[in-house]
């Protein structure tokens, strides 16, 4: 089809002024929710994803001992981090737990925190890591004996009985990271200009229902 100047006139004639003003206007909307769009999306924060570790699973039961928490962890060490193991440099890591309770009144209400730390060191005459976790110490030959047991968290009594009331809702949060502050200045320099020293889960989130009697 052949388009001459009469077929366009007759397009525009149809195409009546109320129709031409509203397309117009949906155009300066759609140019504004665009603009404040990109002003938004600039003005978020950053954040980072969390490398290293990610839980698998978590359970916290409660047993006469109190609430015990079980997790898997996957655990990726650096070949920095194992290098400064041998060369006998100490590895601090940290597992969290943090237990809260809504409020729709006010700042949601911590019901309990706790954290256990576990070490792993070198000791280059027996050829052996040490693990330490509650003052509790074993020796292993490799470093994939180092990462299984970092990587579980086994009948850790985070919360004693008669905390929690029955049928209430709370949330239940755990994090496993390296503690660089425990770490030596100059290895604490490398931890922001590399990644090999980036070693933090995300919170591991989830609902917990009281079973203690009222």
């Amino acid at each position: 089809m052949t388009i001459t100047t009469d077929f366009i006139t007759q397009c525009l004639k149809k195409w009546s002024r109320p129709e031409r003003v509203k397309h117009g206007v949906i155009r300066v909307v759609r140019g504004a929710l665009l603009a404040v769009g990109i002003v938004c999306a600039s003005c978020m924060p950053v954040v980072a994803a969390a490398e290293g570790a990610s839980f698998q699973s978590v359970r916290l039961e409660a047993t006469d001992e109190g609430y015990q928490l079980d997790a898997e962890i996957e655990i990726s060490l650096s070949a920095a981090m194992q290098e400064a193991v041998r060369k006998g440099v100490p590895l601090y890591f940290v597992v969290e737990f943090e237990l809260t309770r809504g409020r729709w009144y006010w700042l949601d209400q911590v019901v309990a925190r706790a954290s256990r730390e576990r070490r792993i060191g070198f000791a280059p005459l027996t050829d052996q890591y040490r693990i330490t976790v509650s003052g509790v110490s074993q020796n292993v030959t490799s470093f994939d004996e180092v990462k299984r047991i970092l990587s579980r968290v086994r009948s850790w009594t985070v919360l004693e009985r008669g905390r929690l009331k029955a049928g209430e809702k709370y949330q239940a949060a755990v994090r496993f990271r390296l503690d660089t502050s425990q770490l030596p200045k100059p290895f604490q320099l490398n931890v922001l200009a590399s990644k090999e020293w980036s070693l933090s889960s995300d919170w591991y989130r989830w609902t917990v229902i009281g079973e203690d009697k009222p």
